[in-house]
């Protein structure tokens, strides 16, 4: 029997981008007319769930809903299962243009007066057009002997994506663990992750003697096929199955992290990862939304957010 399913239409908060007229534009467009609908914040987030055994194809159901909104910001998304098995007990997150707006190595070539070279490395590696690991090690290469206690002051000016706090603080509530898993540094992640509630972190450890950056970081190198195997690892550590995991990233080095879980949000991302997210089964993408869409797509009800 094919599981059940459910269609969620979600916009940027205090957009009222998804009206009345929207959510009964698009009922109205959904095969077969067998959608239980309901709200899950007026004006934000709305969904229709389709029981078990319905049979209806996930590109179909986008692509009717996708014709009914036409070109209005609003993200369109087919998540399985039903609404215990959305709601999933541990979160793996990317950190940098995820759940911070910075690419904090961009901010460290800044310091080092590098960051034309540097950012345009960086770009290519997000895009996926270079090897992860061989980029990160040519970045480095050019922060030796830079002073470590410079590094201070990219995180005093760290933001944060809109919704982030909501996202950790509510799926913890519930009983979820969360990681911040990221290709960056921990002299970063790891405040960045305690300001935030984050239960764990994976991330690169720059090595530093005397004060001063070695221009290296320690092996292993926290890559793509790495992050994957820390959501793989922190599942079974939390005796979960992989379904029960969801994942969140926005470039190419989180290809494999997203595919493992057992649902996949390319968030803001890079062409890339939203190709792939778009034609995963359990792949979602959030173009328009913040950080809360990643709850709205679980079946949290906004009154429902942890403070």
């Amino acid at each position: 029997m094919p599981p059940s399913s459910t269609l969620v239409l979600t916009a940027a908060p205090g957009s009222g981008a998804v009206t009345e007229d929207v959510a009964r534009a698009t009922l109205g467009a959904l095969p077969g007319g067998d959608a239980e609908a309901q709200w899950l914040s007026p004006g934000e987030a709305w969904e229709a769930r389709f029981a078990a055994g319905a049979g209806h194809d996930p590109a179909l159901l986008r692509a009717a809903a996708e014709g009914a909104i036409g070109a209005l910001p609003i993200d369109v998304n087919i998540v399985a299962g039903d609404s215990a098995s959305r709601r999933k007990r541990l979160l793996c997150a990317d950190m940098e243009s995820t759940i911070i707006t910075q690419e904090l190595i961009d901010e460290m070539a800044k310091l080092a007066g590098c960051h034309d070279e540097i950012s345009a490395i960086t770009a290519r590696s997000m895009r996926g057009e270079v090897n992860f690991e061989g980029s990160l090690m040519e970045r480095m290469a050019l922060f030796a002997g830079l002073e470590a206690h410079r590094l201070e002051a990219i995180l005093a000016d760290v933001t944060f994506i809109p919704g982030a706090r909501a996202l950790v603080a509510t799926m913890r509530a519930n009983g979820a663990w969360t990681a911040l898993v990221t290709g960056g540094f921990t002299i970063f992640a790891e405040r960045i992750a305690a300001e935030l509630g984050f239960h764990a972190v994976v991330a690169n450890v720059l090595e530093i003697e005397n004060g001063e950056l070695m221009g290296r970081v320690r092996e292993p190198i926290v890559g793509p096929e790495s992050k994957a195997d820390a959501l793989r690892r922190l599942a079974t550590e939390g005796d979960l199955a992989l379904q029960e995991t969801l994942a969140v990233g926005d470039g190419a080095n989180d290809v494999a992290m997203l595919g493992a879980a057992g649902l996949g949000v390319a968030f803001r991302a890079k062409p890339v990862l939203e190709d792939r997210a778009r034609t995963s089964d359990n792949g979602a993408i959030v173009r328009h939304g913040d950080l809360t869409a990643l709850l709205y797509l679980q079946g949290y009800r906004r009154e429902e957010f942890a403070a």
